[in-house]
């Protein structure tokens, strides 16, 4: 059967189409990639200190491999105070020793290797901890010394300088400035830290910094690493002179005050750091990988990714979309045609460690909890059954997306949030930093269950883990669900599976109009069709072999409300 035959059989069952993004054949792995977010402290203890460890991550490789993802992402465990979760670096080239030491990574990064599994480290560039070296030397020496020039200092405003620099807010809340005590024991200048005061922003002016950040992507690199997820890169350089600002401290656009003129974000400078650090993975060949955390607007988001910057960048636009059908359908139309202008792929992602997983997140009929805050106890609780379906549902439909996917451990055992958490347990900065007003993100962080049976449902056996698996946790362990062929665990393998063998990743997409309703949306990509029911009655499918449905076919040729189905719509030799 030939391409034209195969298009026009699939609009003859699919109706109308209006293609947006043709198949991909650019070179590249990272391209169509299925991403595994880890997150070291919770994935698994293997020491008994409860709290989880490379060796921890070394154990659980094979379970990622089974579940046919490409390659594995690693939230920080550099050394560090952990302050804020390990974002707070002391030391960018060892391992902080609650995680292990340097020979357990490269004993996980050879049993990755014998997998097939490659492995991506996070980078935090923006700022490091006040117990880096640098910072501690920046404390010891006067202003206007070369050390300070390491860290954006600054003397402060008002009467003998007891006002901070200029109006900057913290993302964990209060202020972006720290007066710090001088040599002298007296009063003095004030350093910038747009997140938690522990931690200062390097001053991306100097180029001593620029050379110190080279050293540390060679040092991983050296070490077999195939890429770096890259943190905040957005906020590295400030704007000259650090003008004030009105609007929302995470740069995000609220009245008279849009995003693209927030001076601490998106800077034109920028830029030209990643330039140079792509030059420097090029030298390691031409599978090493640079992904972007850079929470901005789509049209601006696509600098990110020009041939000779990053390969990636994070969509959040997606992230935040929800289950809203027209902005669904909007935010796919945008990032698809905006990064295809540039070259590069699409990523897709629901969940991962700052905001509520999306099992949660769409267990609400009304308004959920807001980004960055957590549920508590005293808050709306979501409907555990109506959240675990829809995000089975949604899925589903990501994952037949082109382009690339990152998945956030848990999720593909269908995890929601952890509610039930002691005040006196929680370590987000933003909960001490709002004195309790936000919870934080320590509810999407809450230790993986692995065995049902065993102590603390298999993450460890020895200590409490840090913070408490949820008693619900028993029953969505990873064992009982490997042995269920209906769980969410066994949904993610086939869909994976499925993803790979029909080479959707590196697809096309087209709307197909006649699902794409107020209630529903559909799309084919190459000769499947995905389609997603967010109606309350159930929906008629098209005719088509059924390869996935993300809930049990008890509706037979109806989808039902919270559900997506993918659809053979043709069979046939296409070469």
């Amino acid at each position: 059967m030939s391409v034209d035959s195969v298009i026009s059989a699939t609009a003859a069952l699919a109706g109308p189409l209006t293609l947006i993004h043709d198949a991909d054949k650019a070179p590249g792995w990272w391209r169509s990639a299925v991403i595994y977010q880890v997150y070291p402290r919770s994935f698994r203890d293997l020491n008994g200190d409860g709290i989880g460890d490379i060796a921890g991550i070394t154990e659980g490789l094979p379970h990622l491999a089974d579940l046919d993802v490409d390659a594995v992402w690693l939230s920080p465990f550099y050394r560090s105070p952990q302050r804020d979760a390990g974002y707070d670096v002391s030391d960018y080239c060892d391992v902080d020793p609650i995680f292990g030491t340097l020979g357990d990574f490269d004993i996980m990064m050879a049993e990755a290797n014998r997998l097939g599994l490659r492995v991506i480290v996070d980078l935090v560039p923006n700022h490091c901890s006040d117990q880096h070296a640098a910072f501690q030397a920046a404390l010891a020496a006067p202003a206007g010394s070369p050390e300070r020039d390491m860290f954006i200092f600054r003397d402060g405003s008002g009467p003998e300088g007891h006002e901070p620099p200029n109006n900057w807010q913290s993302h964990f809340g209060g202020p972006a400035w720290t007066r710090v005590i001088g040599p002298d024991g007296q009063p003095d200048q004030w350093y910038l830290h747009l997140f938690d005061s522990s931690q200062p922003d390097f001053n991306w002016d100097n180029p001593a910094v620029h050379a110190e950040f080279e050293r540390v992507l060679r040092f991983w690199l050296d070490r077999g690493v195939s890429g770096f997820r890259v943190d905040v890169a957005h906020a590295l350089v400030k704007a000259p002179g650090l003008p004030a600002w009105g609007g929302r401290a995470d740069g995000g656009s609220s009245d008279g005050f849009p995003g693209h003129e927030a001076p601490m974000f998106g800077q034109p400078a920028i830029h030209d750091i990643y330039r140079a650090w792509r030059l420097i993975l090029d030298e390691y060949g031409p599978d090493r990988i640079l992904c972007a955390e850079a929470s901005v607007d789509l049209p601006r988001l696509a600098h990110w990714v020009r041939p000779d910057e990053m390969h990636q960048a994070f969509n959040f636009p997606y992230l935040h979309a929800g289950l809203d059908v027209y902005r669904l359908r909007s935010v796919i139309t945008d990032s698809l045609t905006v990064l295809d202008a540039v070259g590069a792929p699409s990523t897709w992602v629901l969940s991962n460690h700052d905001v509520v997983r999306h099992a949660s997140r769409f267990g609400y009929n009304g308004s959920g909890p807001r980004d960055g805050d957590g549920i508590g106890p005293a808050d709306q609780q979501p409907d555990t059954e109506l959240g675990r379906r829809r995000a089975a549902a949604a899925s589903l439909f990501m994952l037949g997306l082109p382009g690339a996917a990152y998945l956030y451990q848990g999720e593909e055992l269908g995890l929601p949030d952890g509610i039930d958490i002691p005040e006196g347990m929680r370590q987000d900065p933003t909960f001490a930093r709002t004195g309790g007003e936000r919870l934080g993100r320590d509810g999407c962080r809450v230790p993986l269950p692995w065995s049902a049976a065993e102590p603390h449902l298999g993450f460890g056996s020895g200590q409490q883990p840090w913070l408490p698996l949820p008693a619900s946790f028993k029953e969505l362990a990873r064992d009982v669900q490997a042995a269920t062929p209906s769980s969410h665990l066994n949904l993610y393998r086939r869909t994976l599976a499925a993803r790979r063998e029909l080479g959707l990743g590196r697809g096309s997409l087209a709307w197909a109009e006649e699902w794409c309703t107020g209630s529903s949306l559909g799309f084919v990509n190459g000769t499947t069709l995905v389609l997603m029911n967010l109606n309350h009655e159930p929906l008629e499918m098209p005719a088509g072999d059924v390869l996935l449905r993300s809930a049990d076919p008890e509706s037979g040729h109806f989808l039902a409300s919270g559900e997506t189905v993918w659809l053979q719509l043709v069979r046939g030799d296409t070469e």
